[in-house]
């Protein structure tokens, strides 16, 4: 759909200027002068007010005789991994007992600097962080398992048990001897059409599910080690998998109700409001006030409010469903322009 009310489009070509990652997917701008569409996030010169028109998706930039622009790629996700960023983590994951050097990614055509920056960028941290911290949540897997903690440590490439035991024990929290009763948080990255998410997972299931540029999401993380004392580290599991999965299906259009096992570490109220959440059928809107009288608290609409707020398994547990009574779209973490897209998302697949 051509977007032409004004104050839209103002508020699409500020996002434009200032390149917001929360509003990739939510508008293809197409300019005039150079017949090209780019994402919200392009590097590219931008083009002024009068020269640019705004559409809710690609095709419809296509239809209109745009072609992509080559340095934001649109019609793939901007947020998606480099080619090279690619290899250079499966070469992690293929290889999880070794440190891989900037000498090994030269050989394979790989840009150590490339991989750095977008580590930086996309994770917060190295390259060599997110190895370490790899190598170490496998070092933990096998201790679990009853594996001797020498043996852990030269297997994993370490040349001395000591230099293992002061890197375990910086990453986990304790030494290895005495890490087997520890909880362990991992965290990967998934791409959707509205940007990169993180997503955690214990043993018990999901934990949290939020797209990278959330504001408070350093606190979110601090707040979910604590309640769970637990450490979070690179890696995945079966729970992270199957998430994975299902929300790349709900944003296919394919899928309406998630299986993926949740933990929801958090108050008792907390965790009526949460539950209350998923009772709110796919492609439904709900109020405040009709989920505090869900759960036989009429006047706790505050309350349910702030422990909505406070949900930090976004789209698995729909908090975009709830509007405010004047069916205006109240606050949501994920950005007010993610909620509209997920709304209307669920209404076009029903």
């Amino acid at each position: 759909m051509l977007i032409t009310e004004n104050s839209t489009i103002e508020l699409y070509y500020e996002a434009l200027l200032e390149r917001k990652e929360s509003f990739v997917g939510i508008f293809f701008v197409g300019v005039k002068t150079t017949s090209v569409f780019c994402i919200a996030t392009c590097r590219a010169r931008k083009p002024k007010l009068q020269n640019v028109e705004f559409y809710t998706s690609f095709k419809e930039a296509l239809d209109n005789g745009y072609r992509p622009c080559k340095i934001c790629k649109p019609t793939e996700n901007a947020n998606e991994a480099p080619d090279q960023v690619e290899k250079a983590i499966a070469l992690v994951q293929q290889n999880p007992k070794e440190k891989i050097t900037d000498d090994q990614l030269r050989e394979l055509a790989i840009s150590p600097e490339l991989v750095r920056r977008w580590f930086n960028k996309n994770y917060g941290m190295t390259f060599q962080s997110y190895q370490r911290m790899y190598r170490i949540n496998n070092a933990f897997q096998e201790l679990k398992k009853g594996k001797n903690a020498t043996h852990t440590a030269f297997d994993m490439g370490y040349e001395s048990l000591s230099g293992f035991g002061y890197t375990f024990k910086k990453v986990i929290g304790s030494s290895p001897k005495k890490s087997t009763d520890n909880t362990v948080i991992l965290i990967s990255r998934l791409t959707t059409p509205l940007g990169p998410m993180f997503i955690c997972a214990t043993e018990n299931g999901v934990c949290l599910l939020e797209f990278v540029d959330r504001r408070m999401l350093e606190a979110e993380f601090e707040d979910l080690q604590k309640r769970l004392n637990a450490t979070i580290l690179a890696g995945s599991n079966k729970h992270i998998k199957r998430a994975k999965k299902e929300v790349t299906e709900y944003f296919e259009g394919k899928r309406k109700v998630f299986d993926v096992l949740l933990e929801t570490p958090g108050t008792e109220f907390q965790n009526i409001v949460w539950n209350s959440l998923l009772e709110i059928q796919y492609g439904e809107k709900s109020t405040y006030k009709k989920q505090a009288e869900r759960i036989y608290k009429p006047t706790a609409i505050r309350a349910v409010a702030s422990a909505n707020g406070c949900n930090r398994i976004a789209i698995l547990i729909p908090c975009h469903r709830v509007i405010g009574k004047d069916g205006s779209m109240t606050g949501y973490s994920g950005g007010i322009e993610r909620k509209k897209w997920l709304l209307s998302h669920e209404e076009k697949n029903l």
